[in-house]
């Protein structure tokens, strides 16, 4: 649903003023000793990239197994951590690492029940990984599962400039639901959304937490967090009751028991958005 703008990584040059007549040489050479020093911090900046997690081997891709999903040559499959796939993933993915040499980076790398090693995945010895790169190209969506506070924010922050600039899958309207309009949502039944909207009411029953964007229960989107969940919330300091009449983005699988929900286990798939900001568009 986005694309990326790979300029993060690179370093950027911060002009210094200095007086208009200042032409002597020593004025000149203070100036590029400025620029100099300004231009060393940025790029230290730089290479101190988030996700760099903990090397969990290389290989090379020798099969895009499906769009979030590629076997290696040595036969292990591995599965892109981070994000969910759009439209257009599966594609990008051949595109970008069909036949390539690819370095596994995660904090963990205990293969899932499907026996998949999930990892992000850098490109020889980039610093940018793949996951990044599609998120800034509007060809996946952040899925919410890294916890990682700085690795997630910089995740985000590639899927939210190609949201602003309408890269990918964010050039459709519809990218982002309205959670005013339960049936466009409960045509997404079985994949993965992202959607907007104010809460209307916080209630809960037994164990679940429910944020409501309708006032039919039956017929309105709303989201579940579990009792457990809940406390990772309130740990953070995120408490549920004063989102009611609070617009929020949520993100997740949508599911349709009874009206549209997404169950929200990860504290990523929440976002506040501001009273008067433009839907999509959040940084």
């Amino acid at each position: 649903m986005t694309e990326y703008d790979e300029t993060s990584s690179r370093p950027t040059t911060h002009e210094v003023w200095l007086p208009r007549n200042a032409t002597s040489p020593g004025h000149v050479t203070q100036r590029l000793r400025f620029i100099v020093a300004y231009l060393l911090v940025a790029s230290g900046s730089a290479l101190a990239s988030p996700c760099q997690f903990e090397s969990q081997g290389e290989g090379r891709v020798a099969a895009i197994v499906d769009a979030r999903s590629v076997r290696l040559d040595d036969g292990r499959e591995v599965r892109l951590a981070g994000i969910a796939p759009t439209a257009t993933t599966q594609q990008a993915l051949i595109s970008l690492l069909a036949g390539r040499d690819v370095m596994l980076r995660s904090a963990d790398d205990t293969p899932d029940r499907y026996g998949r090693q999930g990892a992000l995945v850098f490109i020889g010895e980039s610093d940018t990984s793949v996951q990044a790169m599609l998120l800034a190209r509007g060809e996946a969506v952040v899925s919410a599962e890294i916890v990682d506070k700085d690795c997630a924010a910089a995740l985000m922050a590639s899927e939210a400039a190609a949201r602003r600039q309408k890269m990918g899958s964010w050039a459709d309207p519809s990218a982002i639901k309205n959670a005013e309009s339960p049936d466009d949502i409960l045509a997404e039944i079985g994949r993965f959304a992202v959607i907007e909207g104010k809460v209307l009411s916080v209630r809960q029953a037994g164990a679940t937490t429910y944020l409501n964007f309708g006032r039919n229960w039956t017929r309105g989107f709303a989201v579940t967090i579990s009792k457990r969940t809940l406390a990772a919330f309130e740990s953070a300091g995120m408490a549920l009751k004063p989102l009611e009449n609070r617009r929020i983005r949520v993100r997740g699988w949508v599911e349709g028991t009874i009206g549209p929900r997404i169950e929200v286990r990860l504290l990523g798939q929440v976002e506040l958005l501001g009273a008067n900001e433009p839907t999509g568009v959040r940084p």
